[in-house]
């Protein structure tokens, strides 16, 4: 039983370490950019291998791309917009914050139109 526990203990803490941080939440301490970065290498990792790019040139690449669109997103003044679009990508296997980012900018610009003649 004891046994089973740990494994139990050990494999949540390993999703965990794998969640997505959220940019709003981010204070910036040693911790949480090393979890960013865990993160954005695991995720595009996982998601570039699965479709035959990750080549190393690729996977640095792409997780620049990531970081810099995390920066971006620990700025943004809608939360409860940014809440939705996290939800809503993340619900669907699109958890990368290059996907977030594009679509909160869409969402945003889509909220301030009108339908106009």
């Amino acid at each position: 039983m004891k046994k089973y526990f740990l494994s139990y203990i050990s494999s949540t803490l390993l999703l965990l370490s794998n969640s997505l941080v959220h940019p709003l939440d981010f204070k910036g301490s040693e911790k949480e950019k090393e979890n960013v970065i865990q993160y954005i290498s695991e995720h595009v990792k996982e998601q570039y291998t699965k479709i035959g790019m990750g080549s190393e040139s690729m996977l640095r690449m792409m997780e620049k791309n990531e970081l810099s669109s995390f920066k971006y997103l620990t700025s943004v003044k809608d939360r409860k917009l940014l809440d939705s679009v996290i939800s809503k990508y993340c619900s669907i296997g699109m958890c990368s914050y290059n996907t977030i980012k594009m679509m909160y900018n869409n969402e945003l610009k889509a909220s301030k139109e009108k339908l106009s003649w």
